[in-house]
Formats: C-alpha cells, sequence, structure tokens
C-alpha cells in the first residue's frame, strides 16, 4: 500500500510540471494582440498593453461662415466616433452667441473673429488665450453694378457688412480711412447680424447695392444675382496699404480650462491641424461635410474653399500673424483690440 501511495504522489507531481510549462509556453508566446481601431488622427484606442485612452469631453463652438470650414472633418470624426477627444460642437450666427460661455468656460475652445480674442483677453484680464489662426482673408466687396474699382469709389456708397465690433467692421473701417474715407459721415455702414442677411439682400439687390462678404456667401450671392459681381478683394486691399496680412479667424481657448486641460488642448490642435489639412486638400468630400453640417449647401462650399484661406498657424507663425494684424488695427483705433495690444501671455505657445 505504501508503494502504491508514492507511485500516486510521483504521478500527481509529473502532471502539475506539465501544466506549468504548458503555462509558461503560453506567457511567452510571440503572438501579437488584435491591435485598436485606430482614430481619425491616427491614435489607437487604447494603450499597448490595453489600457483605455481617456477621451475628454470638449464643448467647441465655430461660427457659420468660412471659419467653421476647417473644423467640418473633425467634427465627422467625432460623429463617428473616431476622434482622440470626445467633442460637443456648437455651430452658432455670431460671435455674441457664445462669448458669455466662453468666458464661463462652458465652452472652453471656440473659433472667434482675431479682434474679439484680443478683446476678451483684455476683459476678463487674461481669460484666454489665442491658440491658432484657422482662417485668413475671406472678404470681399460685391457690388450689382460696375461703379467700383478701388477703395475710393466706395465714397458715398452704403455698404451692407456684419461683424459688429468685430474684425469685418475695423477691416472696413481701416480701409476706408486709410482712402481718406470718413467712414461716419461719407459711407453709410449697415451692419446685419449674420453674413446670410448681407447676401439675401445683395442677391436680391437692383444695381448700386453693395455688400461686403466672406466667402462662401460670396459664391452664393454670385449664382443668385447675374448682376451682382466681386469689385474689390479685402485681402489684396489691405496688403497694398501694409506688410501684414487679414486674420479673419482664431481658435481661442478659456485659461482655466487649459490649464487643467493642457493635454486635451494639445490633442484638439494635433486633431484641428490634421482636419485643416483636409479640408484645403480634399475639397469635394468637405463639401458634402459642409451640406451635411448644415454650413453652406455642397455646390457654394465646394467653388468657395479653394477661396477660403483654410489655415492652422500655431506657436510663433501664430503670434507673428496675429500680433502685425492686431498692431494695424490698434494705430486705426485701439478700442478695435480692447483698448491696448495684448501681451505675451495672450499667446499660446505650447
Amino acid at each position: 500500500m505504501k508503494k502504491i501511495t508514492t507511485l500516486l504522489l510521483c504521478l500527481a507531481l509529473l502532471v502539475s510540471l506539465a501544466a506549468c510549462g504548458s503555462d509558461t509556453k503560453k506567457n511567452n508566446s510571440t503572438e501579437t494582440p488584435a491591435t485598436a481601431t485606430p482614430t481619425g488622427t491616427g491614435e489607437p484606442d487604447a494603450t499597448p498593453t490595453g489600457t483605455p485612452i481617456v477621451r475628454e469631453n470638449i464643448n467647441v463652438a465655430v461660427l457659420k461662415g468660412p471659419t467653421a470650414i476647417g473644423m467640418l472633418p473633425l467634427m465627422d470624426a467625432d460623429e463617428k466616433n473616431t476622434s482622440r477627444n470626445d467633442y460637443t460642437f456648437t455651430v452658432a450666427g455670431s460671435a455674441d452667441a457664445v462669448v458669455g460661455s466662453i468666458i464661463k468656460g462652458d465652452i472652453p475652445i471656440a473659433a472667434v473673429p482675431c479682434n474679439l480674442a484680443a478683446t476678451l483677453y483684455q476683459k476678463t484680464n487674461g481669460g484666454v488665450a489665442v491658440a491658432a489662426v484657422n482662417t485668413l482673408g475671406v472678404l470681399y466687396i460685391l457690388e450689382t453694378g460696375e461703379s467700383i474699382s478701388t477703395v475710393t469709389d466706395l465714397k458715398g456708397k452704403t455698404i451692407y457688412a456684419t461683424g459688429a465690433g468685430t474684425t469685418p467692421e475695423y477691416t472696413l473701417r481701416y480701409l476706408l480711412t486709410s482712402a481718406g474715407i470718413d467712414p461716419d459721415k461719407d459711407v453709410n455702414i449697415v451692419l446685419l447680424s449674420e453674413a446670410s442677411e448681407a447676401a439675401a439682400k445683395l442677391a436680391a439687390a437692383d444695381k448700386g447695392t453693395v455688400a461686403m462678404l466672406p466667402m462662401p456667401y460670396v459664391i452664393s450671392v454670385l449664382k443668385q444675382n447675374a448682376d451682382a459681381r466681386i469689385a474689390l478683394d479685402v485681402t489684396k486691399e489691405w496688403e497694398k496699404l501694409n506688410s501684414s496680412t487679414v486674420v479673419t479667424g482664431v481658435i481661442v481657448v478659456n485659461r482655466r480650462y487649459l490649464e487643467s486641460h493642457k493635454a486635451a488642448v494639445d490633442a484638439f490642435l494635433a486633431e484641428y491641424a490634421e482636419s485643416t489639412a483636409f479640408a484645403a486638400a480634399e475639397v469635394e468630400q468637405t463639401a458634402e461635410l459642409s451640406e451635411h453640417f448644415d454650413i453652406f449647401k455642397k455646390a457654394i462650399a465646394k467653388e468657395a474653399i479653394p477661396y477660403c484661406n483654410i489655415v492652422c498657424l500655431t506657436g510663433s507663425d501664430m503670434k507673428t500673424a496675429v500680433s502685425a494684424y492686431l498692431e494695424v488695427l490698434h494705430q486705426a483705433n485701439p478700442a478695435s483690440v480692447g483698448g491696448r495690444l495684448p501681451d505675451d501671455a495672450f499667446y499660446y505657445m505650447p
């Protein structure tokens, strides 16, 4: 009996050793685990160890106009759940609709007119930072007729425009003043709340009507009114007067959010850079997204996108472009940038 017991113990030991050998072989296997589905920016949804990447929930605002074009591919990626962060996008008709939310931090990231960013910086004692330039010059002077060939020809005209207190108004005033025209006496500037209103007036206007509009509203008007034409390229007129260029829109970030969520902001900027590059290169697909997100109809967007000057300038390139543009506005009217030029803390330099 003692021999039988000993034999059974030996057999149990052999089985145990075999099992251990099997486990060791399994753990040292060179088999590669399944790769996570990549996001829209090429980032995996999990680390190599399988730990999920935390997707920040970020509210982002864009304006219904050219400054939204570069954001469209990112909006599409978010809708398909392939973006690095989890975004909630607000498309506003005017900057006024989102300013309060930007200051409070309810909308920590937004595309706004360049000079508005500077004004908010002063009003909030540095409560916002500019992180990128997203749109350069997109403004044009249109008329129904053939009377305008230079800025001086605008004297005595009624000019429909938008952007009261923001980049469009101050850009127009600068051009008029530089041409010897008093914006408050020699012309009648009618500022409407949205570019669509100004476009509608010009589309149905008789000869002699003048409006300053951004792309793609320009294309929309030209398609609707055979008498309408582009009389002046505002960006070219600006560049005739100084070495800077028009900076239409920028990306601003709520300062408190930036300080507590820097990684999320940097991830957004990386995604946004890829989004703008795609929008500029893949016009057909971006035009489809424009209609999908109710920004502009595909046919209008397709013609306009090549003229929308979509960019994503960050770091020193952003600072150079913005500071030069704000300097010109400040010299013309300090109120246009909040009373004084912003200091270096205004510029987010990752």
